[in-house]
């Protein structure tokens, strides 16, 4: 329905939305594995291509019991839209098998991963799709993915896939980079609303691997934190919290609140005041109904649904910059581009050029979104889906397709 708007918004017919709203090409396949009690299980996945219409698509693989294929066609449509907003020429895609990766033995997941390429290797290649790692696949499966298409299409290996071992031409930058581009996001509204970051304080909602890296950054580029939440409550200290020693001492599912006598609950540390609220909980998402009490200049959606659409709305309409997950989640698939384009070329990056040829993509994005919101007197949201579609639905009609 974000995208319809969209599309309407800018002008394009009923039939740019039929041809966008579904995805081109979804593939159910079935994976046979001898498992090592040495019995036949057969596995589940897909493989689902939103796009082709920019050029090939590109989309993460992820691992998981509760995989379905409306859930990767949903995901397949959201890579789309974020490839367009960073103006990156690729379509979205999605990928999945239904299992429960932490109950397989390392040589059983080898054979899945392998498995899982042999089926889809006739729709898959470095100018048709490339997968990339996602919730709980990584580089090594990524390797073995590699190796596997290798030997099915020797000549199409370089580019085939990402997130790979820096070995196998992965990027040498890509470690956090999902965290490094919230940041970079945080940096460039706070320069629009002219807050000094050396000067401003922060809230992060969340302190797992995604928001301990987003508050430890801001702490060390001058930003006072002043509040931390987790899943069991949150904690707050005007004068800035001790970010070296909670990066430290938290467990590892990011848990700091038990080492305090007096917490707050998440809410009344969203009633706090400070110049910018980071939302990276998976819980506890901000509504129509507790938004109200929100009193920071620049509100940072890092998480999945944390800010309801009427939420959203609300910020937006009480003067407060909005930067949506959507935009601010792009930091891995920009990475993955430029690893893409790395191999393309035969060429080996620095990390210092990795990041700043990420950078440089994601900054960009910042501005044309900012400045349609801006022309258009819209939320920064409906800006991106705008910035989003609009690239996939211009070059399907040059292409002749409606």
């Amino acid at each position: 329905m974000q995208m319809k708007q969209a599309l309407k918004e800018l002008g394009f017919s009923e039939d740019v939305y039929q041809l966008l709203s579904e995805p081109q090409r979804s593939l159910s396949v079935r994976i046979p594995v001898k498992m090592d009690s040495g019995h036949v299980r057969v596995f589940t996945g897909y493989r689902v291509q939103h796009s082709f219409s920019i050029g090939p698509t590109k989309g993460g693989v992820l691992f998981h019991p509760e995989v379905t294929e409306t859930q990767m066609e949903s995901l397949s449509i959201m890579n789309s839209l974020k490839n367009g907003l960073l103006s990156i020429p690729f379509g979205g895609a999605k990928g999945g098998v239904i299992c429960e990766p932490r109950e397989l033995s390392f040589r059983e997941l080898e054979l899945l991963s392998r498995g899982y390429i042999q089926a889809i290797s006739s729709v898959i290649g470095p100018y048709q799709d490339i997968p990339a790692p996602d919730i709980f696949t990584n580089s090594q499966i990524m390797a073995w993915m590699m190796d596997e298409y290798s030997k099915l299409c020797p000549d199409q290996s370089a580019g085939f896939i990402t997130g790979k071992p820096i070995v196998l031409g992965g990027l040498k930058s890509r470690k956090n980079a999902a965290g490094r581009g919230i940041v970079l996001f945080i940096s460039e509204a706070a320069r629009k609303l002219g807050i000094e970051l050396t000067e401003a304080t922060a809230i992060v909602q969340g302190f797992g691997s995604l928001g301990g890296y987003v508050a430890k950054s801001l702490a060390d580029s001058g930003v006072t934190i002043t509040g931390l939440s987790d899943a069991y409550g949150a904690v707050y200290q005007e004068q800035g919290l001790d970010m070296d020693s909670l990066i430290e001492c938290r467990d590892s599912f990011g848990t700091i609140t038990k080492m305090y006598k007096h917490t707050l609950t998440s809410k009344e540390l969203m009633e706090k005041s400070a110049d910018i609220m980071v939302l990276a909980a998976v819980s506890d998402p901000i509504t129509e109904q507790n938004v109200r009490s929100m009193k920071s200049k620049l509100v940072i959606e890092a998480s999945s649904g944390a800010v309801t659409d009427q939420a959203a709305e609300w910020i937006t309409n009480n003067g407060i910059l909005f930067v949506p997950e959507i935009l601010t989640s792009s930091g891995d698939i920009t990475s993955s581009y430029i690893e893409w384009a790395q191999n393309r070329q035969g060429l080996i990056w620095s990390k210092e050029e990795g990041e700043m040829r990420v950078k440089q993509i994601l900054a960009d994005a910042f501005s044309s979104v900012h400045e349609i919101a801006e022309e258009r007197k819209i939320p920064m949201k409906k800006a991106a889906y705008i910035a989003g579609v609009y690239k996939m639905a211009e070059s399907a009609r040059f292409r002749g397709w409606f």
